[in-house]
C-alpha cells in the first residue's frame, strides 16, 4: 500500500461510501466524509464515530463548498447517488449538475486522483434516467485532468445495503413474495468493491480506465431470494408477477417508502439483468477480481437485525419525525 493519504468521499455515509471510509481508516489514512445533513441510519453512526474520519457538511450542489471541503486531500471518491428522484433529486441534479461539481471543486483543491462509481449497464440513449445520468456522470469524469478510475459495479450487498436490507425485511413482513422471473445477477460483495477503489485511490491503479466489476456468482435473482429466506428461516411462497405489476409497485414504493422496496430504476436494472457490463472496456487485474460468492456466509454477514418493515420506513411518518427533530433529510448514497 502506498503513503498514508488524506482521502475525501462523496456520500461517504452512504452504503459504498461508508465501507470505504471504515476500510481507509482502519488503513491508516484520514477520511472527510461528505453529507449535506445529519444521517441518523446505523452505518452512517458508526463511520462518523471512527478514529481518523471527519465529517464535512456539503451538498455536491454546492460546489464551493465541496472546494473547501477537498482542501488538503489527495483523492476523491465520488459515491454519491440516488436511484430513484424525489423533488429537487433529480438523476440531473445529483447525477449530472453534482458530478460537474465534483471534477471542478476536485481540480480547484488541486486534487490528484478521483474514483466516480457508476452503474454496471449505465448508457446513452437507452431510455431510463438512471442509467443516462450514469453514463452523463462518467464523461464528465472522464473529460477531467484528473488521474480518474470509473467503476461501473453490478448489484451490491453487504451489511448497510439495499439488496438484503430490503429483501430480509420484505421475508419477514409479507406472507408471500412477487418475483420477476428468470433474471440474471451476479452479486458484489460490497468489500470487493471497496479493494478495487482502495487501488485507485491508494495505489494510483486502474488510471485513466473504466471497469465494469461483477460477483462471482451467477444467480437468478428469484433464486437468490430463496436463499436469503433460507438463511433468515422465512421460506415464503413465490408467485411470479409480470414487470408491468413491478413497474406499478415501485411507482407505490417510490411514493409512499423513504427508501423504496424497489425503485423504477431498478425494475429496469432487473429487467435487462445485471450480468454482463456495458460501455466498460477494461479490464481488472487478476489481483482485484471480486472473489465473495453470494452464499449463505457473506448473505449472514450483511443482514441488518431481524425484523419487519417499520412506520419510519415511510415517508409520511419519517418527515413527520424529521420536521419534529427540526433535521434534515439526507439523501441516500450509492
Amino acid at each position: 500500500m502506498g503513503a498514508t493519504m488524506r482521502v475525501a468521499i462523496t456520500g461517504g455515509t452512504g452504503f459504498v461510501g461508508g465501507h470505504l471510509a471504515a476500510a481507509l481508516a482502519a488503513s491508516g489514512h484520514e477520511v472527510v466524509v461528505l453529507a449535506r445533513g445529519i444521517d441518523r441510519r446505523p452505518l452512517a453512526r458508526q463511520v462518523t464515530s471512527l478514529h481518523g474520519v471527519s465529517v464535512a457538511q456539503a451538498s455536491i450542489q454546492d460546489q464551493c463548498a465541496l472546494t473547501k471541503a477537498f482542501e488538503g486531500c489527495d483523492a476523491v471518491a465520488h459515491c454519491a447517488g440516488i436511484n430513484r428522484q424525489i423533488g429537487e433529486q433529480t438523476y440531473e441534479a445529483i447525477h449530472i449538475r453534482g458530478t460537474a461539481n465534483v471534477v471542478k471543486a476536485a481540480a480547484e483543491a488541486d486534487i490528484r486522483r478521483l474514483a466516480f462509481i457508476s452503474f454496471l449497464r449505465a448508457r446513452p440513449n437507452c431510455g431510463s434516467p438512471y442509467h443516462e445520468s450514469k453514463w452523463a456522470a462518467e464523461e464528465l469524469i472522464r473529460a477531467s485532468s484528473l488521474e480518474w478510475t470509473v467503476l461501473k459495479p453490478g448489484m451490491m450487498f453487504g451489511r448497510g445495503d439495499h439488496m438484503l436490507d430490503h429483501l430480509s425485511h420484505a421475508l419477514y413482513t409479507f406472507p408471500i413474495f412477487v418475483g420477476i422471473g428468470p433474471r440474471l445477477v451476479r452479486p458484489l460483495a460490497v468489500g470487493d468493491a471497496v479493494q478495487v477503489l482502495t487501488a485507485a485511490l491508494v495505489d494510483g491503479q486502474l488510471e485513466r480506465k473504466t471497469v465494469g466489476i461483477v460477483g462471482p456468482t451467477q444467480i437468478g435473482f428469484d433464486d437468490a431470494v430463496r436463499l436469503v429466506a433460507q438463511v433468515i428461516g422465512k421460506r415464503r411462497p413465490f408467485v411470479r408477477a409480470p414487470l408491468a405489476f413491478h413497474h406499478l409497485m415501485a411507482r407505490l414504493a417510490e411514493r409512499l417508502m423513504t427508501v423504496p422496496l424497489i425503485s423504477l430504476a431498478q425494475v429496469r436494472i432487473l429487467e435487462e439483468e445485471v450480468v454482463v457490463p456495458l460501455r466498460a472496456p477494461d479490464q481488472l487485474p487478476d489481483d482485484l477480481i471480486p472473489a465473495t460468492h453470494f452464499d449463505e456466509v457473506s448473505i449472514l454477514d450483511g443482514l441488518p437485525e431481524p425484523g419487519p418493515f417499520r412506520l419510519d420506513d415511510l415517508r409520511w411518518f419519517a418527515e413527520r419525525r424529521i420536521s419534529s427533530a427540526n433535521l434534515d433529510p439526507v439523501p441516500k448514497s450509492a
